[in-house]
């Protein structure tokens, strides 16, 4: 029966794809399709609904089943692609029933929060959860210290701009980092300084010459599973920047985007070592449930409280009372952590596989961070001969979509020439065949390239 039901829904598929059921026509009856194909009319209607939940077409009460708008059908009707460039999860490995079923809860229990101007620093019930997955990494926080911003974008923007309790002007920022980061920066019209981040880590005399005599007033850093590298500090590494940190009055805002996806259960975040009164914590909740949420979580010293509660009301009054209802009570019925697991078991073995195929199929040279990589990201090294918008536009043109990371950089800052891989939307048939043709690309840019600089390094 599963089979047969398969068969129909591929073909009723079939027929949208093809055009010959319009975007806005009314599919034949339940019974008609019964008759059509043979079968039971539950058969039928779990093909419908199966459909539906692809949101190929969807139900009118007593009206029966049409097929949706076309602006709405094409995007899941496009030729697939590899896609390598995306930070964004794919909407197939949300469970989107259990959140239209948290949604409809949170409509239900926070009906009258939805008509007022809540806390501007998040509903007091969600920090209290926050707080205890804060736990889980050995982040202690009181509620009182836990903000909840619309989307980390949110709170990069407000802590670039905001004084801090040092009194110092200036912000480090590693080089290459987050391209967000480095435009919240440039609006705010901060003074930033860049610091070499490599494969291997960080210059630790360079990085303690800035916090000495550069009044710097934050250092931002991605410790964990770092966009766009993909490498992660040691703890030993952790603890020396924590110090380093309350010993010279500097401020860390640790981005811990990707914590759900560790599979090292001893990597603790720069929060949990001797420094945390010097430690902001952020954490995104846009790579394991969906970007259009809008939330993260951030905890912060006592002595930035006010000062920060004036800040995100300035910005918002407050962040959206359904998406936060949503996320608690997705943490409070276990959903979240359920789902976490799962993410963290594809993502990991995802990353994997991209590790050892690419090991397999690129030049070593390439090899930039795909030999620590973990967590989504990891990068590759063109040789200097390659143009690497040239390359971009000729991957795009096979299928294969990979993102350069110029903006990962300041302007200021010397480029190295990477890619950044991601695997968010990449399974392992894709994985496979999207680095066999980076692989075919470079080879081939090596000869075509007029720079008359060697591929091959001796």
């Amino acid at each position: 029966m599963t089979n047969k039901k398969e068969s129909i829904q591929q073909i009723i598929r079939s027929d949208i794809v093809s055009g010959l059921i319009q975007p806005g026509q009314k599919l034949p009856s339940i019974r008609l399709q019964s008759q059509r194909f043979g079968c039971s009319l539950n058969t039928i209607i779990s093909v419908y609904q199966e459909l539906e939940n692809q949101y190929l077409i969807y139900s009118r009460p007593k009206s029966g089943y049409f097929v949706v708008a076309k602006e709405a059908l094409l995007p899941l009707l496009q030729t697939k692609r590899i896609d390598f460039s995306s930070a964004a999860p794919d909407p197939a490995s949300i469970p989107q029933i259990d959140f239209r079923q948290c949604l409809n809860k949170a409509m239900e229990l926070f009906e009258t929060s939805i008509f007022t101007y809540p806390d501007p620093q998040g509903l007091l019930s969600l920090r209290q959860e926050i707080v205890k997955l804060f736990q889980q990494q050995q982040v202690f926080p009181s509620a009182q210290q836990v903000f909840i911003f619309s989307g980390a974008q949110q709170a990069l923007h407000l802590l670039a701009g905001m004084p801090f309790p040092n009194g110092k002007t200036n912000i480090l920022v590693e080089q290459p980092t987050y391209w967000g980061m480095l435009a919240a920066l440039k609006t705010q019209r901060q003074t930033v300084i860049g610091i070499e981040r490599t494969p291997e880590g960080m210059d630790w005399a360079a990085l303690e010459r800035h916090f000495q005599s550069n009044m710097i007033k934050f250092f931002y850093t991605i410790p964990r599973f770092h966009n766009p590298l993909g490498t992660s500090y040691t703890a030993e590494e952790k603890q020396r920047l924590a110090e380093l940190a309350k010993a010279n009055d500097v401020y860390i805002v640790e981005d811990d985007y990707l914590a759900d996806l560790e599979t090292n259960s001893k990597a603790d975040p720069i929060h949990a070592y001797n420094g945390a009164s010097h430690v902001i914590y952020l954490r995104s909740f846009s790579k394991v449930m969906m970007p259009g949420l809008r939330l993260a979580a951030a905890t912060v010293p006592d002595s930035f409280i006010p000062i920060l509660q004036w800040h995100k009301h300035s910005a918002d009054l407050s962040s959206s009372v359904l998406s936060q209802g949503v996320l608690e009570i997705f943490m409070k019925s276990g959903m979240y952590a359920h789902h976490a697991k799962q993410m963290k078991s594809l993502y990991d073995h995802r990353i994997k596989h991209l590790r050892e195929t690419a090991q397999r199929l690129l030049p070593k040279e390439c090899l930039y961070t795909i030999q620590f990589c973990g967590g989504l990201f990891a990068s590759i090294q063109l040789p200097d001969s390659v143009h690497t918008e040239d390359l971009v536009k000729r991957l795009e043109s096979r299928g294969v979509d990979v993102l350069a990371t110029d903006k990962h950089f300041l302007s200021s800052f010397p480029k190295l020439n990477l890619l950044r891989l991601s695997i968010i939307r990449t399974d392992e048939h894709e994985i496979e065949e999207g680095i066999r043709i980076i692989a075919e690309e470079v080879e081939l840019a090596k000869y075509t390239s007029s720079s008359p600089k060697p591929f091959f390094r001796l």
